[in-house]
C-alpha cells in the first residue's frame, strides 16, 4: 500500500491536512500545524477533506490544536471531515465540535 504522506499547509487562512496520518507519522504534522496556528492571527479554518485516512490519532491531534489556538487568540473551525472520521468524533460525542462552522 503506497499512502499518500501526510502534511499540513496554510493557504489564506485555511490549514489544509492532507494524507494518511496514523500513529506512526503523527508526531511531526501535530507539530507543523501547532507551528502555522501561534503564526496566525485572528481566524483558521481547518480543512479536512484532503484526508485519505479515519484514525483516532487525528482527533487527539485536532483537540490539541483547539486548545493551542484558544490560547493564542485564533478561532478554529473544522471543514469537510470525511464521514468516517465524524463517525469516530461521535463515539467521544465530539462530532457537533468536529463539524463546527466558522
Amino acid at each position: 500500500m503506497n499512502a499518500e504522506a501526510p502534511c499540513v499547509q496554510q493557504e489564506a487562512g485555511v490549514l489544509r491536512v492532507s494524507g494518511a496520518i496514523d500513529a506512526h507519522n503523527v508526531a511531526p504534522v501535530r507539530a507543523e500545524g501547532e507551528r502555522l496556528i501561534k503564526a496566525a492571527n485572528g481566524n483558521l479554518a481547518v480543512a479536512l477533506d484532503g484526508l485519505s485516512t479515519a484514525h483516532s490519532v487525528i482527533l487527539s491531534m485536532l483537540l490539541c490544536w483547539s486548545r493551542l489556538a484558544e490560547k493564542q487568540g485564533v478561532s478554529l473551525s473544522f471543514t469537510g471531515a470525511p464521514d468516517r472520521l465524524v463517525s469516530l468524533a461521535a463515539l467521544s460525542n465530539l462530532e457537533d465540535w468536529l463539524q463546527s462552522r466558522p
